[in-house]
């Protein structure tokens, strides 16, 4: 059982991993440059490897590639809209949007995504998993416990930091309510720009980052303009 709990975790670590070099590799090759993507200080994205599960989840079951195809991508464009409405809804804000990309949903996924998702995914489940697996089951008991150990320790470490800079950033969007929206984009944007490199790199990760502010917030803004006019 406990063998069981540590190769999955670790599944989850190689995966989590392989997706941060994936957006990093498109990154680059759209924007000539190289950018630490995702929420976390180190090279790994996890929604990449909470997708694993879809992989797992299909991998002995004997159906077309393109059901499976379909399926994976369908799990994983739900994964990201649920990732995206909550994180903007415990930090007041959006960290990606596609509302100007075709076929989208809410800003919050898009077909662009919706097929890349398929295609890694698919792509993960045919080639990249058997050798994955293979690999690490491979491996030693003890070599696979320490593993386990240090790759928690260090993802444990890392939410940590990486959670105190985003709430950082949510006490600033709080603390500058008292402006319009568009006015505590700025402020928000110059405050990550000011900072140190922690606070950087989630401007540079989330170039299209914006403030949603709840709703109640919204309407005192909203009266409090209406009674300066």
């Amino acid at each position: 059982m406990l063998q069981s709990i540590c190769v999955y975790f670790l599944y989850f670590a190689i995966y989590s991993i392989i997706g941060w070099m994936l957006e990093v590799i498109y990154t680059l090759i759209t924007k000539k440059k190289f950018v630490n993507r995702g929420f976390l200080i180190g090279p790994y994205c996890p929604i990449y490897g909470s997708g694993l599960l879809v992989i797992l989840f299909l991998y002995n079951i004997e159906i077309h590639f393109i059901f499976k195809f379909l399926i994976i991508a369908v799990l994983c464009s739900v994964l990201e809209y649920i990732t995206s409405y909550i994180m903007e809804k415990i930090f007041n804000a959006r960290w990606w949007d596609y509302t100007n990309d075709f076929l989208n949903i809410n800003g919050r996924v898009c077909l662009e995504t919706f097929i890349e998702f398929g295609l890694a995914g698919t792509l993960g489940l045919y080639f990249l998993h058997p050798i994955v697996s293979n690999t690490l089951l491979s491996f030693e008991l003890n070599t696979i416990y320490i593993l386990t150990i240090i790759v928690f320790v260090i993802l444990i470490s890392d939410i940590s930091i990486s959670f105190n800079v985003l709430n950082k950033i949510k006490n600033k969007i709080k603390k500058e309510s008292k402006d319009n929206t568009e006015e505590i984009n700025k402020k928000v944007l110059n405050f990550l720009k000011s900072n140190n490199y922690l606070y950087r790199r989630i401007r540079d990760a989330f170039p299209k980052f914006k403030i949603r502010l709840p709703r109640d917030i919204v309407k005192k803004i909203k009266s409090k303009v209406r009674r300066e006019m």
